[in-house]
């Protein structure tokens, strides 16, 4: 696929500008306190080859393009997320930023000099807390030596490289650009750039053993990774694999799978604090915790999410999604695709489908403050939850169980409204 090109019927109109500020802070029927922190997604949608599971908003260069011949594309771009970014100032005036994500796509097919760029933009316009985590996303497939030194020197404080495997069997059935020697030279070259790093990995891949999958973590935890991402490979909808599915593992081997995953990560002395995330004391992500303690996050960039709370609404924007046609509707303050309130009975399912993903669960002080919803909202699901041995309550604390994160889908639909 080549970058999308903006049909001659197509304008920036079909996006929309965002609304006034006093729009946002009218009369409502919440009532918060105060405000979540607040972090910054900024999405950079192109990567070398669309992967056959990949469900983001990811779009193919140009056919024959390398990885830094669209200077001039990549300029366009970063002053259609300035202009975004400027646009969106009023909703989060006076707010400091705790924690950014550079995600993708492929961000590391942006120059150092790009993301320097794109950073110190973005300091300008925004407060950044003095321990602003910064990470970004980087492709194995797009490593050269020195190039994530240079990210480093750029601002950003933490890589994530999406590896997914060490095996050229599992790399060539996933449809990934790299090899095993490239996810190799990626990773010891991040380690001796980076304090903190994350590896992404795969597993129940098609064809994959339980010995294939201890192989690859085992290769993932001897660069001592200070983080893992571990997911298991989901058919999304929209997908090559949804209409070409694999075979992958049954259910049992994929269980079997998992807790030979824990038992790994946890022998390296890392703590698994969320469903598919293990990492070293002081070393969890800042940015995803935010997302899982259901903070506020503004997003820009194609196709980008954001959640935002006032003084008595909680709102979800989505930007548009073609990068052509976002690129023109950003430049004419145009650059929104959806712009809604959360319905006050919708915002207990969604705090609870983010914070019991969390190892550590949640205070129920912090559900009143995030939400504005009063327990009785969800004092029913607790309590079957508690029957089913899901959660424990330890005075205003929960927190789900072994079995709860066994079976989160079944924890987490408790609280779906009625």
């Amino acid at each position: 696929m080549s970058i999308p090109i903006t049909p001659a019927s197509e304008t920036p109109t079909s996006g929309k500008a965002l609304q006034s500020i006093q729009d946002y802070m009218r009369p409502g029927l919440l009532q918060l306190k105060s405000l979540p922190p607040l972090s910054l997604y900024i999405h950079l949608p192109w990567c070398l080859k669309k992967c056959p599971y990949c469900d983001f908003n990811s779009h193919e260069v140009r056919p024959g393009s390398s990885v830094g011949d669209q200077p001039a594309l990549h300029r366009q771009y970063l002053a259609a997320l300035m202009a975004d970014l400027e646009a969106a100032l009023p909703l989060i005036w006076g707010r400091s930023v705790h924690s950014i994500f550079i995600g993708g796509g492929t961000p590391s097919l942006f120059s150092p000099e790009s993301i320097d760029q794109l950073l110190s933009d973005v300091r300008a316009r925004l407060r950044l807390e003095a321990d602003c985590e910064i990470t970004m996303e980087a492709n194995p497939g797009t490593f050269e030596k020195d190039r994530f030194r240079a990210y480093r020197a750029a601002g950003v404080t933490r890589l994530s490289i999406g590896v997914q495997s060490f095996d050229d069997r599992y790399l060539k059935a996933l449809g990934r650009v790299h090899d095993r020697a490239q996810a190799l030279a990626a990773v010891e070259e991040a380690a001796q750039s980076f304090e903190t790093f994350n590896l992404d990995i795969m597993y129940a891949l098609p064809g994959q053993g339980l010995l294939d999958l201890e192989r690859d973590l085992q290769t993932a935890l001897s660069f001592a990774p200070p983080h893992l991402s571990v997911y298991h490979l989901t058919i999304e909808p929209n997908t090559y694999f949804a209409k070409f599915p694999p075979v992958v593992p049954d259910e049992d081997t994929a269980y079997d799978m998992l807790d030979r995953i824990t038992d790994l990560t946890e022998a390296a002395g890392m703590h698994r604090y969320e469903i598919s995330a293990y990492a070293r004391a002081q070393h969890d992500c800042a940015h995803n915790t935010n997302y899982w303690q259901f903070g506020d996050y503004l997003g820009i960039g194609a196709g980008a999410h954001s959640k935002l709370s006032f003084a008595h609404r909680v709102v979800r924007q989505v930007r548009l999604r073609d990068p052509a046609r976002y690129m023109e509707g950003a430049l004419a303050g145009m650059a929104i695709a959806q712009d809604d309130d959360v319905r006050r009975a919708d915002l207990p399912f969604e705090y609870m489908l983010n914070a019991l993903r969390l190892r550590s669960g949640f205070s129920l002080d912090d559900f009143v403050e995030r939400t504005g919803a009063p327990l009785s909202t969800i004092e029913p699901g607790l309590k079957e939850a508690e029957r089913k041995g899901l959660v424990l309550r330890q005075g205003l604390k929960i927190q789900p169980t072994e079995r709860g994160f066994d079976f989160l889908s079944d924890l987490q639909s408790l609280f779906l409204a009625p």
